[in-house]
């Protein structure tokens, strides 16, 4: 009996222990709950270094920007309320009759020199880009300077897209080429040109043009090396120096930086180049592209982690021009997402999937979040990509609706940071704090910014969810502009609390009361 009493107190005394361990755990792991609260945004508007990052955007020649396309109107208006300096204004490759102005070699008695398509684009842009600066991408090379087996044959219909005009790898006739774009460039800005027989073409037009952009996506097109990039280059520059010698260039415009970096040594060492060759610029690219089996949950994943790859290879790219080449400029002058299914747009029988609503504001915030990471690193220039897209001509990257020509989530955040941010601000010292819910602080951007005296703070929110926010003290009674959700349009609000709940892939600008 005494055993078995001595046996029931033991088990008693195991039964109390355990209760008294499990309580403990609730009491820990509450209090652990208890102290996981919404991140936190920690300003110190001391520290503070100055932001020399515009924020603009790419237009690319297509049929949508023709005089009476449906959307000509109300894309070009877009543009012109914008009013964002360094606008890239590229003559691509699938339309050769938008894009090229000598499609056919000169021969002993004529020459081919043709405008009647490209001078209105150009007129149409430099009209709504006056006060502003612009940079000119006639990128296309005239196919019939490479040597083909079969000459390269384009629609006759300006309209009609055609992938694969630029062939060929060998440019025999640099000087050939230097030509072409200084004849390009005095027809826009000298009123005219003499042609390769002697004869002057008058233009009427004296544009300034201060920027000029040399070929795009050399590692994409025409399997250009850096050593035949650099000849082709020099050519060019110092043929367009002679008819307009207050041009700047921009080089390389690079779509795969991140495999590129002999590239970018080789082109920046002023070693390689003819004596006074200018390094004014280089540019290069981004698109966050997920692959084809990925969904909208997957994308906002999928989209920021590549973009934060890019930013790390920006900044080693820097790295090579501070060493090389320390006073030329950095572009970045496309960036933004593409969707899988463009990439296969030309293949016999693709279709277009419907692009869900809340993608552009996704976007969107993909862009806020590179202005800010780039402008931390000093680039000068981050170009949204592009102001026109539609089916057959990359549908994702579009920043108007092609159908209405409204402006959609990707042009109103641009707007939104270009109203608000831009070069001789000062950037101060900005950290997510977690505090403990490192779900919610991974899904936050902020950078603060001062101008003139007037502090702003700029958020990202790159979760399709809202997520709860702490702002510093400082933001109570500030006002609170937001582009969320699904929608393109600014949501306008006072800060009256010190947490703000942010909508789903939302970019927001709080400004103080200063």
């Amino acid at each position: 009996m005494v055993a078995m009493s001595q046996m029931h107190n033991e088990r008693e005394d195991c039964r109390i222990a355990l209760i008294l361990v499990l309580a403990l755990f609730v009491v820990v792991a509450s209090g652990t709950v208890l102290a996981q609260g919404e991140p936190s945004v920690v300003v110190n508007w001391e520290k503070k270094t100055l932001n020399r990052t515009v924020p603009t955007l790419q237009a690319v020649v297509n049929p949508m920007l023709r005089r009476g396309s449906p959307i000509h109107d109300a894309a070009f208006e877009a543009l012109r309320r914008l009013g964002a300096d360094y606008v890239r204004y590229a003559f691509w490759l699938p339309y050769p009759k938008l894009a090229v102005a000598e499609l056919r070699p000169p021969d002993a008695t004529q020459t081919y020199w043709d405008f009647q398509y490209m001078d209105p684009l150009v007129e149409d842009f430099l009209r709504v880009s006056a006060g502003h600066s612009s940079v000119m991408s006639f990128s296309t090379i005239p196919q019939w300077l490479f040597p083909t087996p079969q000459p390269v044959v384009y629609p006759d219909d300006p309209n009609q897209v055609i992938w694969n005009y630029s062939q060929g790898t060998q440019l025999p006739d640099v000087k050939a080429l230097g030509d072409y774009y200084a004849r390009l460039a005095s027809w826009y800005t000298q009123g005219g040109f003499t042609d390769e027989l002697g004869k002057f073409h008058a233009s009427g037009h004296h544009y300034d043009i201060g920027y000029w952009e040399v070929f795009n996506e050399i590692d994409g097109e025409h399997d250009t090396t850096p050593q035949q990039y650099v000849e082709r280059y020099d050519a060019v520059s110092q043929a367009v120096l002679k008819v307009a010698p207050a041009m700047k260039f921009v080089g390389l415009a690079l779509s795969e930086p991140s495999d590129a970096p002999r590239t970018f040594a080789y082109f920046l060492d002023p070693k390689n180049h003819r004596p006074g060759v200018p390094l004014d610029y280089i540019s290069f690219h981004v698109y966050a592209t997920p692959s084809g089996d990925q969904t909208l949950e997957d994308w906002q994943y999928t989209f920021f982690n590549q973009a934060s790859a890019f930013v790390s290879v920006a900044g080693y790219i820097l790295q090579i021009r501070d060493q090389l080449s320390p006073s030329t400029k950095v572009m970045v002058n496309e960036a933004g997402s593409i969707l899988s299914g463009d990439m296969v747009q030309g293949e016999p029988g693709h279709i277009e999937k419907p692009i869900p609503p809340a993608y552009w504001n996704l976007s969107g915030a993909l862009y806020a979040y590179l202005y800010i990471e780039l402008a931390k690193l000093g680039v000068d220039t981050v170009g949204e990509s592009q102001l026109v897209g539609y089916p057959s001509q990359f549908p994702s990257v579009a920043m108007i609706d092609w159908t209405t020509g409204k402006p959609n989530a990707r042009f109103t955040v641009l707007e939104l940071i270009k109203n608000n941010f831009g070069p001789g601000d000062d950037l101060s010292a900005t950290l997510v704090r977690s505090n403990g819910s490192l779900a919610e602080s991974d899904a936050i951007e902020a950078q603060a910014f001062t101008r003139e005296g007037h502090r702003k703070l700029l958020l990202v929110n790159q979760r399709n969810r809202e997520v709860t926010v702490e702002l510093p003290k400082e933001c109570l009674g500030a006002r609170i502009q937001t582009i969320g959700g699904v929608s393109p349009d600014t949501v306008t609000q006072n800060v009256g609390d010190a947490k703000v709940r942010l909508m789903p892939f939302s970019v927001s600008v709080v400004l103080l009361k200063d």
